[in-house]
């Protein structure tokens, strides 16, 4: 992956989907903000974000509220974008700069419902936060929450707040799990067009709202 070229005074705007300033947004970052510094507390979001929120990729709403940080924590669900949303909103309502990563992964032990459902195990758009923290960028995937991860064997992504966290390559018995394919690049905002898209192209048979 090449490194994140987003100016960083430039992601600390609230947006229609990185809703910040929104009730249910501002109340998640009081609660799971901890930490004396920016750096413990983007880390602590992280988790947060991970863990508190379910990973569902069968439910995927392409409109702009769909898309809100407010409308994940409303549902208490999300797919990877979901949740790199409301990281990235997080992190900006602290004041720390943060916008979102895009890459195709291919996910070698999808199961059999959303392989149907998608017709390919390949996820075009997955996505991921970047984080502004000590001067440089870092990625931070925090979709697989720990409890899905525990039920299908699958390495949890941790983050330091240092190195990146991103997908394994490989699940917890050794099997190939995931695999980067295309690296999309950074965007200081969701790039919604082009994600409706590759989804109406790629995935013809798939119900999304948008």
């Amino acid at each position: 992956m090449q490194p994140c070229e987003l100016d960083p005074t430039q992601c600390l705007k609230s947006t229609a989907h990185l809703d910040f300033e929104h009730p249910l947004v501002a109340n998640f970052v009081a609660q799971h903000a901890l930490g004396e510094t920016l750096f413990e507390q983007a880390v602590s979001l992280y988790y947060a974000v991970r863990d508190k929120i379910s990973y569902n990729p069968h439910r995927i709403d392409l409109s702009v509220n769909g898309l809100s940080a407010s409308f994940v924590i409303e549902k208490r669900r999300g797919w990877c974008v979901n949740k790199a949303v409301l990281l990235a909103a997080c992190c900006r309502a602290i004041g720390v700069p943060a916008g979102l990563g895009f890459a195709d992964v291919k996910n070698h032990i999808t199961t059999a419902k959303l392989r149907q459902s998608m017709g390919s195990d390949v996820f075009y758009w997955h996505s991921y936060a970047v984080l502004y923290l000590n001067g440089k960028w870092v990625k931070a995937t925090p979709a697989f929450n720990q409890r899905l991860c525990n039920k299908f064997g699958i390495l949890a992504a941790d983050f330091d707040g240092i190195n990146d966290s991103i997908f394994m390559p490989f699940n917890a018995a050794g099997d190939k799990h995931m695999e980067y394919l295309n690296y999309r690049g950074e965007f200081y905002d969701v790039p919604l067009t082009e994600i409706v898209a590759t989804f109406e192209k790629e995935y013809p048979q798939l119900d999304c709202n948008h």
